[in-house]
């Protein structure tokens, strides 16, 4: 017999336990199905133990900055630190009772299981069959995506979760993938000590952002200690018990690492989660949804599975709508003009909107301008550790910001200003005019304006 409800959460990452949590708060009858950890990818195996893991990295290249501008320091890296942080205060030991205690709390129930589409508005999971009144919301999230090299399956790679949990730190580390997750684990272990090889497929790091980006995220990382090669693919990886060996293309001699680290991007899985049985493509890379995030009648999808970005801040932002949607509430659509990321390297790497390089893809004609953070007098007295840059990318026709990248030590709060103006649509000509505070990195931008090729 089915059991009823109002609304079923598929998946209880930061977006879905968020839809879940306020329905039940508004007095819905909301059932959430959670096949792993309530709260998802983020609080124990992303956001929250990584940017720990980072934290303690960028200390430790702070203390060695030391001796060019304050004096001297012995700095002794000590992992041991960096993994009790990570179980003690941000995981509880990957146990998420607190997290499905406040689930609870607001009224919502719990079903612990995989949840699967059974048919529209019906839900099965842990042998019990759900139907939602209002309607049912999936947010499954991503998966690793693991890259078809012969002889990898075998072996005990990592994925992005085997980081987080590791007790000791590898000898070394060889790193498939220079994407976001490959960049900011490999500056970390290369800190720690690890002797690490980056290996892109691309022809530089970063590839989706700027080329500026992935050239500076390439020679901090080399700063490091960390060998970088772009433009190379393994071909072949095996495991003797001890090390991984990969054979790259076009290079004789193979690689070889204590672990490996599969960085190679995210995925979704709709064929099991049932979507043909409501009408949806289960090999599709994504679920299509409007600008209330309706995937179909009683149907609402948040998160990483809409393919707008696998991003924390993006699933809570949808799963507002969602939610002001379910409840009958007005509200503007789902708005992806000033999609904001950052790359936690050191220097942090932001950016917002549109490349230079995607605005001139959608036939905008396009100014731009590019100033380096140490030409700032902030930069300047920073010192050591001030890499980065500000880049601008101006629709000319209309006068206003379509992108920016902001590169630099704080770089992902100096994005702020320029995550306001483009998706404000500021122009150009107000932007100029404003008092930006000095000293300061943000700064930068005022130089950037007054760059911009004309």
């Amino acid at each position: 017999m089915s059991e009823q409800a109002d609304v079923v959460v598929v998946g209880l990452g930061p977006g879905g336990e968020y839809v879940a949590g306020t329905l039940a708060e508004a007095g819905l009858d909301v059932v959430g199905i959670e096949a792993e950890l309530v709260g998802g990818e983020c609080p124990y195996w992303g956001c929250v133990p990584s940017k720990m893991m980072i934290r303690a990295g960028n200390l430790l290249a702070e203390a060695r900055r030391v001796p060019g501008l304050a004096g001297e320091v012995d700095v002794t890296p000590d992992w041991d630190r960096v993994a009790g942080r990570i179980r003690g205060e941000a995981t509880d030991d990957w146990n998420d009772q607190v997290a499905a205690d406040r689930l609870t709390g607001k009224g919502g129930r719990l079903v612990r299981g995989t949840g699967r589409l059974a048919g529209p508005r019906r839900v099965t999971a842990g042998g019990r069959t759900f139907e939602a009144r209002r309607g049912i919301v999936l947010a499954t999230g991503t998966r690793p995506r693991i890259p078809p090299v012969p002889g990898l399956e075998t072996t005990p790679y990592w994925t992005n979760r085997d980081p987080m949990a590791t007790k000791e730190l590898p000898a070394s580390l060889l790193v498939l993938g220079g994407g976001a997750i490959g960049v900011e684990l490999a500056q970390v272990f290369a800190r720690f000590g690890c002797v690490v090889t980056v290996v892109e497929g691309q022809d530089r790091l970063l590839a989706t952002e700027e080329p500026e980006a992935g050239e500076l995220a390439d020679s901090v990382l080399r700063a490091d200690g960390a060998t970088v090669l772009t433009a190379s693919r393994a071909r072949r990886v095996s495991h003797d018990g001890t090390a991984f060996t990969v054979h790259l293309d076009g290079v004789e001699q193979p690689l070889t690492a204590e672990r490996l680290l599969v960085a190679t991007g995210r995925r979704v899985d709709l064929a099991t989660l049932g979507v043909d049985t409501v009408g949806l493509d289960p090999a599709g890379a994504s679920v299509d949804t409007d600008g209330q995030l309706r995937a179909g009648e009683g149907l609402w999808a948040v998160g990483d599975i809409t393919g707008r970005g696998a991003f924390t801040h993006v699933s809570m932002y949808q799963a507002q709508i969602a939610v002001r949607d379910i409840l009958g509430q007005p509200g503007p659509d789902a708005d992806y003009r000033a999609l904001p990321r950052v790359t936690f390297t050191d220097p942090e790497i932001a950016a917002v909107g549109l490349t230079e390089r995607q605005a001139r893809d959608q036939g905008l004609r396009v100014r731009t301008s590019s100033v380096p953070i140490a030409s700032s007098t902030r930069g300047w007295i920073h010192g050591a550790g001030n890499e980065g840059f500000v880049k601008l990318v101006e629709d000319a026709d209309r006068g206003v910001l379509v992108g920016a990248t902001s590169a630099g030590p704080s770089g992902g709060e100096v994005l702020y200003g320029l995550n306001v103006a483009v998706h404000a649509e500021v122009s150009i000509e107000q932007l100029r005019h404003m008092i930006y505070t000095y000293p300061t990195f943000h700064r930068t931008v005022e130089a950037a304006l007054g760059a911009l090729r004309r």
